[in-house]
């Protein structure tokens, strides 16, 4: 039996858009309106799951709006789930090393070493990295992060195929610690996101690969916009 294909569209920043073979859509940290570097807007985008690395309004994004026209599921942290049920959205409460089964997949939370605290100044819990799992592939979306010793466990634990990594600095690694993270997890192809969004995270994505690609990690940059399948 043929495993299900899915694309995965790259919107900038730390939003993606995956599609599977059978036209579920899951859609990570929106930030799209307000996004200087997204080549869409909230308006044009559907999605049945939305998955929320933590509650900084360019994660968080237009989420609320989009969950609300598109009647989609949040899944994400206790705190943040708790938040967006609030604003009137459907929300999975999830934790930091729990994993829960839906009809696309598999879903697990993990660290991630940054803050979480929304728009509006609520503190929403704890920022998360997130494993998705979908048939044989496993996508590991860091979120915003600092590089720590436990991302060499996760990558043990967990091959993963996808790893969809910061390199912007600042708010979260630069490229010589997404380096040393990618040699952590050990991925099939790391993917750099967080960047060039703003001046304060300009980062060159080619050095990245480079780097990278020295410690025999296959790695492909993604143009905004860009989709690919996997």
């Amino acid at each position: 039996i043929k495993a299900m294909g899915m694309k995965l569209r790259y919107f900038s920043h730390s939003s993606f858009l995956i599609t599977l073979d059978n036209g579920i859509r899951l859609l990570i940290d929106p930030f799209l309106d307000g996004n200087p570097t997204s080549p869409v807007s909230a308006a044009e985008v559907e999605a049945d799951y939305i998955l929320i690395t933590h509650g900084h309004g360019d994660h968080l994004g237009n989420c609320v709006s989009i969950a609300k026209r598109c009647d989609a599921l949040c899944i994400c942290e206790n705190e943040l789930a708790t938040y967006l049920a609030s604003k009137g959205v459907n929300a999975h409460n999830m934790h930091i090393g729990g994993a829960y089964s839906f009809d696309f997949g598999k879903i697990k939370l993990v660290q991630a070493l940054h803050s979480s605290v929304t728009p509006d100044k609520e503190c929403v819990g704890s920022a998360t990295g997130i494993l998705i799992f979908i048939n044989d592939k496993v996508i590991y979306h860091m979120g915003d992060t600092g590089l720590f010793m436990d991302m060499k466990l996760i990558g043990e634990l967990v091959p993963i195929d996808y790893l969809l990594v910061p390199i912007g600095d600042n708010f979260t690694m630069g490229i010589d610690d997404a380096v040393k993270a990618c040699s952590f997890v050990k991925p099939k192809c790391a993917i750099p996101i967080h960047y060039n969004t703003f001046d304060i995270i300009r980062s060159d994505p080619e050095d990245f690969k480079h780097k990278v690609e020295e410690k025999g990690i296959n790695c492909q940059i993604l143009d905004f916009g860009q989709e690919i399948n996997l």
